[in-house]
């Protein structure tokens, strides 16, 4: 069987982690929603062998265990005692360690794919929790739409979509390692934004209320080391964007505008200052 699933890029509106958990592993309090940049995951099944193997068309990503779709397939593979293989194929749009969960959300197309492939029939909260074992952003991932997003990364609750917005992306050269930040924090240092106003905002179709009050807790850390950060983030707010902000740990920033006319003079100026530029829109 051979099928195509979507892997769309995703941004945290906010973005919180009130503490960690015994074994280490944060605890997050998120507002997540996806656009429409994204990879596309050609799945094809096989009855000859058990091997699984993963191609793309980036120069930096893995192609064996360490990558996350190789990952996911094995995964349903192992748990449900799968007899087939699979051949995995990555057309990458999304760029690589970046904040915008590019891995995780292959992983959770292959996931998709694959519960559909082999007929496993899996509920979306059953992807999600299996996803966990990968990579905190896949159970967000799985299902690819605004929500709200706690524990682990595992406690889903979709939210209602958006209101009309244009989002532009601004990835500048240096790469983030997520560990490494999260090594990092110091839970009574940081500045916790309120999810709780951003929910509201989101619920009442608020897009000037959602602006007011988006955060990330994690952008000082990453800022810190990577001061273009903060860069960009000047420059979309002085082309014009109602709101920027840094996607999870970075480097990626975005800025959120409600007029298509003032995002598109920030994608024009910002791609005088950074090389990866994109102008997308929120998914419904």
């Amino acid at each position: 069987m051979q099928l195509i699933e979507k892997a769309p890029a995703k941004i945290n509106l906010g973005l919180d982690t009130p503490y960690h958990h015994q074994d280490g592993a944060e605890e997050w309090n998120m507002v997540m929603t996806s656009v429409d940049l994204a990879d596309y995951v050609e799945i094809q099944t096989l009855t000859k062998h058990k091997r699984i193997r993963v191609a793309s068309d980036s120069g930096f990503l893995p192609n064996d265990q360490r990558n996350l779709a190789f990952q996911a397939a094995n995964l349903l593979q192992t748990n449900y005692h799968i007899d087939e293989g699979v051949n995995i194929r990555i057309k990458k749009n999304i760029p690589v360690a970046a904040g915008l969960g590019g891995g995780s959300s292959d992983a959770a197309a292959v996931l998709r794919g694959l519960n559909q492939a082999w007929s496993l029939g899996l509920s979306w909260q059953e992807l999600a929790e299996l996803g966990l074992q990968i990579d905190s952003d896949v159970p967000y991932c799985v299902y690819g739409r605004t929500a709200h997003v706690r524990g682990r990364g595992e406690r889903i609750t979709p939210l209602s979509k958006l209101p009309a917005a244009w989002v532009v992306l601004a990835k500048p050269k240096v790469s983030v390692s997520t560990p490494s930040i999260l090594q990092q924090i110091r839970y009574d240092q940081l500045a916790h934004p309120d999810i709780d106003a951003l929910l509201r905002a989101v619920r009442e179709q608020d897009i000037a209320g959602m602006c007011a009050v988006m955060g990330n807790a994690l952008e000082p850390l990453t800022a810190h080391r990577y001061p273009e950060i903060t860069q960009l983030k000047q420059q979309m707010m002085k082309f014009g964007a109602d709101a920027a902000q840094m996607s999870g740990t970075g480097p990626t920033v975005f800025g959120l505008c409600s007029k298509q006319s003032r995002a598109q003079r920030v994608f024009n100026g910002m791609k005088g200052f950074c090389r990866e530029v994109y102008l997308v829109r929120p998914l419904p």
